[in-house]
């Protein structure tokens, strides 16, 4: 039996527990995957038009925010002046009204089909159609920051991810100033949804470009993660897992500080040290001069 819980995202089912040779029934708290359409409409001089644009899994919530950030990241459109309004359809759909004017590119519509809740990337016909021109340009060697501050996010991370405590079963991924000051988070079954929310959110406040933010993301880092991040203006991207040789490649191409295995008191850096400040060593009595 599944039954919803307090948590939007979040539901019950009863398991069985197996701890050595004992075997107990209860309930367990399981992350919610569900399909959102993602629809466009829009107003081309001739009549209106709609048409869905992907159907991804994800948790339920920030459903706005999700859509908004997705064809954000998709170069469907380019600001939040783009939009007019974003409706709820139901349950499960949404659909991003645009402003008279705004022009779509065809061949980006025709593209989406179905996005999966662990792959960004699927079913778009190449690798080219993933590399979208970025808006924004990435200063060099800013933000600076200290491996202590580095070194502190992960924990705030994981204090942060209300559902993850729950079910262990979601990602999350969030921002942080140079200080390592937690400013937002958001939770999603998928990693790519997740980074759209948060994208999609601080679009429509007006935060973009996201030029003195650290992103950091639960797990490993794809090359759509750093796509995504690098079409906001992300200078810095840290993960608690490893990335992938197309996120490196894409990561130098940007301009972007790429930071991996970020967990108990260390990390690599895979790109750009620049932006890590070296700790000053410390004087002892013996390299004094006298």
């Amino acid at each position: 039996m599944i039954k919803v819980c307090g948590r939007f995202g979040v539901k019950q089912v009863d398991i069985t527990r197996v701890i050595g040779g004992d075997a107990n029934r209860g309930p367990d708290d399981i992350s919610v995957e569900e399909p959102l359409q993602i629809n466009v409409g829009w107003d081309d001089g001739h009549g209106f038009n709609e048409k869905t644009i992907a159907i991804t899994m994800r948790t339920p919530g920030d459903d706005k925010h999700l859509a908004v950030g997705f064809l954000f990241t998709e170069g469907i459109i380019a600001s939040a002046t783009d939009v007019e309004s974003v409706k709820v359809d139901g349950t499960n759909a949404v659909t991003v009204i645009l402003n008279r004017g705004v022009r779509l590119n065809s061949s980006i519509l025709e593209r989406h089909s179905f996005v999966s809740s662990s792959c960004g990337a699927c079913g778009k016909r190449s690798i080219a159609a993933v590399r979208i021109a970025r808006r924004y340009q990435i200063a060099p060697g800013l933000p600076a920051l200290t491996p202590d501050v580095v070194h502190v996010l992960p924990g705030i991370l994981r204090g942060a991810q209300a559902e993850f405590s729950l079910t262990g079963g979601i990602h999350a991924s969030a921002l942080f100033n140079p200080q390592g000051k937690l400013i937002a988070l958001q939770e999603d079954v998928g990693r790519h949804n997740a980074l759209d929310k948060l994208i999609g959110a601080e679009l429509l406040a007006g935060n973009l470009p996201l030029s003195d933010r650290i992103l950091l993301v639960s797990g490993r880092i794809s090359f759509e993660l750093v796509q995504k991040a690098a079409i906001a203006g992300v200078p810095v991207i840290a993960a608690v897992g490893a990335p992938s040789s197309l996120a490196v490649e894409l990561a130098a191409e940007c301009g972007i500080t790429l930071l991996g295995f970020v967990r108990d008191k260390r990390f690599n850096v895979y790109i750009d040290c620049r932006r890590i400040l070296q700790p000053t060593p410390a004087v002892t009595q013996s390299s004094k001069v006298a």
